[in-house]
């Protein structure tokens, strides 16, 4: 029988061989280069152009709008009016607008509290990019006040509610085979509502970014990669069970809860939505089950007092978090990754959480269509379906 294997090679061949195909790559981006082989069709036809405006701040200095270009060639922006007004404007940094390049353009116009302006961006070659501000209101800054403000209606709708979920674990301990199916096909149920909703709000922000962020590809992307990244991590020393897979539903719940955190706070800086008591009951109410939730799967271990601290600062703190992330540094293509990389999460909890299900019984997949399960995961979305309409603005 002959030795079919591959010789060995020395480093220095092996770097050769890798040389190679690099080398011949480069010299062919530097021939097509040169040669320009579609100058031939060049028709007298202006360059493709994109301005994608980020982000908007309004002061007492003006309208304040952060740009990103996105078109073939970099291009300039000329003129700038607003409410059918040429007005003088200032762009940092100065100069032609690369792909991809952000920069801010200062506008000294007196915009008006409560009322909606229309902001006109013509590039040199006479394209026009408009801007609408709904509702101007002065953007939140960087204050101690504002901030305190903001962790508290953070800690409302984040802490509190997850708080108060956990609190039920004495109460649901006792629980026997039926209940505990019942109460981990909630959690599944409760989480799937989360995956669809965190998916649509990603898919939605990730239209209003620039082109060149590919943004449904980006969702996709991030979140297959969170998911197969956690679900790696997750299985290293076997399947997670008890108090580590209660602290996996918490970094999921976690991850949702920043995103719910950067669409509020994205609000108050854009001033689309003002939060009155009702809404934050309605976020506090709709979160409680996330508490209920996480409790399931420790219900046959006790757990020391601390972990029932740390669970609620991890499924909780990072509304907080995302309430000042979402006023102060706001821009659809992180808010889109962020939200991407919490469906993965979200998912990867559902997989082992079903799975933890199935272990917990003899007739593993026969359980899956038992009516404790079915009722609780039914019981989970219906839960978060309703109480998602006290919070939809």
């Amino acid at each position: 029988m002959s030795d079919q294997s591959t010789p060995a090679r020395s480093p220095k061949v092996r770097l050769l061989l890798v040389m190679l195909p690099l080398a011949a790559m480069l010299g062919a981006f530097v021939w097509i280069a040169s040669l320009d082989p579609l100058r031939s069709f060049n028709n007298g036809a202006p360059p493709i152009e994109a301005l994608t405006v980020e982000r908007t701040i309004l002061d007492e200095t003006g309208i304040g709008l952060l740009v990103r270009a996105g078109g073939s060639e970099p291009m300039v922006i000329a003129q700038v009016a607003v409410d059918d007004a040429f007005w003088t404007f200032t762009q940092n940094p100065p100069g032609p607008i690369a792909r991809g390049q952000a920069v801010w353009v200062q506008i000294p116009y007196p915009w008006v509290l409560g009322e909606a302006h229309l902001v006109n961006m013509l590039s040199n070659t006479g394209t026009a990019f408009e801007h609408e501000i709904a509702v101007a209101v002065p953007t939140p800054k960087a204050t101690v006040g504002q901030l305190r403000l903001q962790a508290l209606v953070g800690a409302i709708v984040g802490l509190l509610p997850v708080a108060i979920g956990l609190m039920f674990y004495p109460a649901i301990r006792g629980v026997g085979r039926g209940g505990m199916n019942f109460l981990l096909a909630l959690t599944v149920g409760l989480l799937a509502f989360l995956l669809i909703d965190m998916t649509s709000e990603a898919l939605e922000l990730s239209s209003e970014a620039a082109a060149l962020f590919q943004g449904s590809a980006m969702v996709w992307l991030s979140a297959l990669a969170s998911f197969l990244l956690l679900m790696a991590i997750g299985r290293w020393r076997g399947t997670p069970e008890g108090l580590a897979l209660a602290f996996y539903i918490a970094l999921g719940i976690g991850l949702h809860n920043f995103g719910e955190g950067l669409a509020i706070g994205g609000a108050f800086a854009a001033g689309s939505a003002g939060l009155g008591t009702f809404l934050v009951l309605g976020f506090a109410l709709h979160n409680v089950t996330e508490g209920i939730g996480i409790a399931a799967p420790m219900l046959r271990v006790r757990p020391p007092l601390w972990t029932f601290a740390a669970l609620t600062l991890l499924a909780g703190g990072p509304a907080v978090l995302g309430m000042w992330a979402g006023s102060l540094a706001y821009a659809p293509q992180w808010s889109a990754l962020a939200l991407a990389v919490g469906a993965g999460a979200i998912l990867q909890v559902m997989v082992e959480v079903t799975a933890y299900l199935m272990r917990q019984n003899r007739d593993r997949q026969a359980v899956l269509f038992s009516p404790a399960v079915l009722g609780g995961f039914l019981a989970g979305l219906a839960f978060m379906y309703v109480t998602a309409a006290l919070i939809k603005v």
